[in-house]
């Protein structure tokens, strides 16, 4: 009893932590939240407004501005600490590391990936998305967004200790986020036909509970790695 109230103590303190300082430096919500908006926005300007065609191509659009939205903003999840020392310390703290970890991943996701799921809906009605859709454009990204944030991590961490490691992080996170674009695109095309997507919800499902057990362990590993 002692110790998991021990982790849950340590868990809302990181978390906390991290949440405070986000919302210190409004940049870090604002500018993957802005790109979100900007990438799905210049793509009816590009095409065009033809809405048969936007509607086609809409959960690829979202998905694709989702993703890389997210990439943009896994930079800060450990390098800010480790530039201040303060991740050092806390891999020395008598805390669990995958605790730790756990809590700066949610808060993650709480900074980037929960405004992004706000926000697609008014971008769908931008991209003629059909009405039948919109549980699953939602349930994807609600599913999908923090595997994004607990993969890139993994990558996150191996790449902390690396001066300008961004074009390396994106070539060992990307391949790895391909499973999840395809089935979650395939789940929104097949709700905006009125047919049964639960199939591919369970795999993302699948992708998310691994993510959640396994990330946190694979992220403390690659951290020590890191750091020594």
């Amino acid at each position: 009893m002692k110790t998991s109230i021990s982790y849950r103590r340590v868990f809302y303190t990181v978390f906390k932590r991290d949440l405070t300082i986000a919302f210190r430096h409004k940049d870090d919500i604002a500018n993957p939240l802005l790109f979100f908006i900007l990438v799905v926005t210049l793509f009816p300007l590009g095409i065009g407004p033809e809405p048969n065609m936007l509607a086609r191509i809409a959960p690829g659009i979202i998905w694709v501005a989702a993703l890389l939205a997210t990439l943009l903003s896994l930079d800060r999840l450990f390098k800010s600490d480790h530039a201040d020392g303060s991740l050092e310390q806390m891999l020395l703290s008598p805390s669990p590391t995958f605790i730790i970890v756990l809590a700066k991943i949610c808060a993650h996701w709480i900074i980037s990936g929960l405004p992004l799921i706000l926000i697609s809906p008014l971008l769908a009605v931008l991209l003629y998305l059909p009405e039948n859709a919109y549980g699953a454009l939602l349930l994807t990204l609600l599913i999908g967004t923090p595997v994004l944030s607990f993969i890139g991590a993994i990558g996150v961490a191996l790449t902390v200790g690396v001066k300008k490691g961004g074009v390396l992080l994106s070539l060992l996170i990307l391949p790895l986020y391909i499973p999840l674009l395809i089935f979650a695109t395939s789940a929104i095309d097949t709700a905006a036909m009125n047919l049964p997507y639960t199939g591919q919800l369970a795999i993302i499902g699948a992708l998310f509970i691994g993510s959640v057990t396994l990330s946190p362990f694979a992220v403390s590993a690659a951290l020590k790695v890191s750091t020594n």
